[in-house]
């Protein structure tokens, strides 16, 4: 089996399940021998599994290829197996060879290129110049309860970017008609905007809000990314989530719904974009809002691009283009179609250069691979290809906009390659006797003629826990929505075979509703909104403590010298000033100081609140003149009463 051709892909470690057997006796009544050949240019390291297996044999002198087999008696449930890469990282190529029998041309006919770009992104050091341009979508029914995350994830910008906020309603409005760089002033001024500007929105339109943030120029170098707040579900839900999906290379996104209703939507947006989606209530909005900006913060690889070099007669598409940036830890699966003839393909080779900028420096990977197709006849990675096809070509506004072409594609796709769209239906049945049932594609008539629209769905799992996967692992994924969608599909089976015997099989059955062509239907809503965070009063309490302070932070972290502060800490401006150090030529130095010990006070309470701005603070301390830390933390700790410890400003 090749790893390359799956997208269950968890950084260091690939999954694979085997499903040996299950039996529920004590004694096994046969023997298994089982051989697994593993494949994956970036090496194989690894491999564990949860029963004895015999040590891993390498086939090739890169471990790009091994074979490892069962050394002992299988579990009496799932065998799983490990599979660890060499270089997890490393920028891979694969070519898969199409079917023979499949028209030239076409999708499954052409050899296919799997590109897997994951490449090393460091983290940031510290004081380091961030970019990014981050853009605050608020639904103006959500303004009160997006008042303070908004003060928190403002102030804990990183200097160098650029920020934009949208409250949306009937005319979508913007602070700026288009992102501003992140300074003092243009923070200012958006505060003030902010309550002004929502107050005057009616109904909502996410949609026309979206459609004017894609149409403004996006600052160079600057990732953009979205954060999405949503109290109540938008109107066309279908249309923004193909909205943000046509625009998905461009940018990601972060959504945080406030109800439940808005939930399937949030989750869509944050997937098609490899962004985030949290269910938030009054008293997490903040802290989740801030994790997400953390990731948000971490470098991006900007200015992404391919360039191909293949021999006369050559030439690749990449099906749904190329992403512009890859986030640390991202994952990107690209497909691409060789069309052509070469003459000599066993001989013949390409080049693929992936070009990108980290931290202002280019850098360049150039791989070369064989031209001659691989793949055991299975065609795992063309089946990959031909449901990311799907996915733009059922677009609410492909669809609409292009007449019947983009559906009869949809349709030649889904039966070629047996992946079902809302335009084809698969039944499958399997008798009493168990005997063979159908495993192809069967076409039924359009949905609209259609007497029963069905899907018929088969769930597997297993509760038994194991020595490499919790429990958790064996929920299979939208496990709740197919249940659902199972006992719909019955209950429309039921149904559809009632009418047909009650008013005839040659009687035109009624018109059903267009089915929704998107993705949205598949979100697993009940997860999500569990695997939210619950947090206690005492969090609306550090909150409401903190928050002037947060208030006055300027945007390079430091804290100024007033009134305003000392009322904050609970102490006299005169008596600050008294006790400042005379060493100490900056008055913001000290009051910066008295605003980080203030804040690590009381066993660190405030910290997944104001993590990010401390770092600010630490970092322009930093910058100044660092001998100056101890004697200042010395007098601050004896003015508020505190001891905090001094490595809470060593970076």
């Amino acid at each position: 089996m090749s790893p390359e051709m799956s997208h269950q892909s968890f950084g260091l470690l690939e999954k694979s399940y085997i499903n040996a057997c299950n039996c529920r006796t004590g004694k096994l009544h046969y023997s298994l021998l089982l051989t697994a050949s593993l494949q994956s240019p970036r090496g194989v390291a690894d491999v564990q599994a949860n029963c004895a297996l015999t040590p891993l044999i390498y086939t090739a002198q890169d471990h790009s290829t091994a074979q490892v087999s069962l050394a002992g008696t299988p579990p009496n449930h799932h065998l799983e197996l490990l599979v660890y890469y060499r270089e997890p990282t490393a920028v891979s190529v694969v070519v898969e060879k199409g079917d023979p029998v499949a028209t030239a041309g076409s999708l499954l006919g052409d050899s296919l290129v799997l590109v897997t770009l994951a490449p090393n992104i460091h983290d940031a050091k510290p004081g380091q110049c961030k970019s990014g341009e981050f853009i605050f979508v608020l639904d103006s029914t959500s303004l009160e309860h997006a008042q303070d995350p908004l003060l928190f994830l403002l102030k804990s910008l990183p200097l160098g970017c650029y920020f934009n906020i949208y409250c949306y309603g009937a005319t979508p409005v913007g602070i700026y008609p288009q992102s501003v760089e992140y300074t003092q002033d243009n923070l200012n001024e958006a505060m003030q905007l902010i309550s002004t500007t929502g107050s005057r929105l009616g109904d909502t339109d996410l949609l026309g809000t979206l459609r004017t943030i894609y149409s403004t120029p996006r600052p160079c170098g600057h990732a953009r990314q979205l954060f999405i707040f949503m109290s109540e579900l938008p109107p066309d839900t279908e249309a923004i989530a193909a909205e943000v999906c046509h625009h998905r290379n461009s940018h990601r996104c972060f959504s945080f719904c406030f109800s439940t209703d808005s939930v399937s939507l949030a989750t869509a947006l944050a997937r098609e974009t490899d962004g985030e989606a949290v269910y938030v209530s009054s008293d997490n909005v903040i802290v989740q809002v801030l994790k997400c900006l953390k990731q948000a913060l971490k470098p991006v690889a900007e200015g992404v691009s391919l360039e191909w070099t293949l021999p006369s007669g050559l030439e690749v598409e990449v099906l749904g283009g190329t992403p512009q940036f890859i986030f640390q830890g991202q994952h990107i699966f690209l497909y691409a179609q060789i069309h052509g003839k070469e003459q000599d393909m066993k001989e013949a080779s390409g080049v693929m250069t992936l070009h990108f900028n980290l931290d202002g420096q280019d850098v360049t990977h150039k791989i070369q691979f064989p031209l001659c197709p691989q793949g055991d006849g299975r065609m795992a990675g063309h089946h990959l290809a031909a449901r990311h096809l799907l996915e733009k070509l059922l677009l609410p506004e492909v669809v609409r906009g292009s007449g019947d072409e983009p559906m009869q594609r949809a349709i030649e796709i889904s039966l070629t390659s047996g992946i079902i769209c809302p335009f084809t239906s698969y039944v499958g049945v399997r008798t009493s006797r168990r005997a063979p049932w159908y495993h192809g594609p069967l076409a039924l008539l359009s949905p609209r003629q259609s007497f029963v629209p069905c899907k018929i769905l088969l769930l597997r799992g297993s509760l038994t826990d194991t020595s490499c996967f919790p429990k958790t692992i064996w929920n299979p994924p939208r496990w709740h929505t197919a249940v659902q969608e199972s006992r719909i599909a019955i209950k429309r089976l039921i149904n559809g075979i009632a009418n047909l015997l009650q008013h005839g099989a040659h009687k035109e059955a009624p018109e059903q509703p267009p089915p929704s062509i998107f993705s949205l239907k598949y979100v697993d809503s009940t997860r999500f909104v569990l695997c939210s965070q619950i947090f206690g009063p005492w969090m609306n309490e550090a909150i409401a403590e903190c928050r002037e302070l947060v208030a006055l932070q300027n945007v390079d972290g430091s804290w100024t010298l007033s009134s305003g502060l000392a009322s904050v800490l609970q102490v006299e401006e005169a008596e600050i000033k008294g006790k400042m150090p005379g060493e100490v030529m900056e008055p913001s130095f000290w009051a910066t100081v008295l605003a980080v010990t203030w804040l690590q006070r009381d066993n660190r309470r405030y910290h997944e609140l104001c993590e990010l701005l401390e770092a600010k603070a630490v970092t322009w301390l930093c910058s100044r003149d660092v001998s100056q830390l101890d004697k200042c933390l010395e007098a601050s700790n004896t003015l508020l009463g505190s001891s905090v410890s001094p490595s809470v400003f060593r970076l």
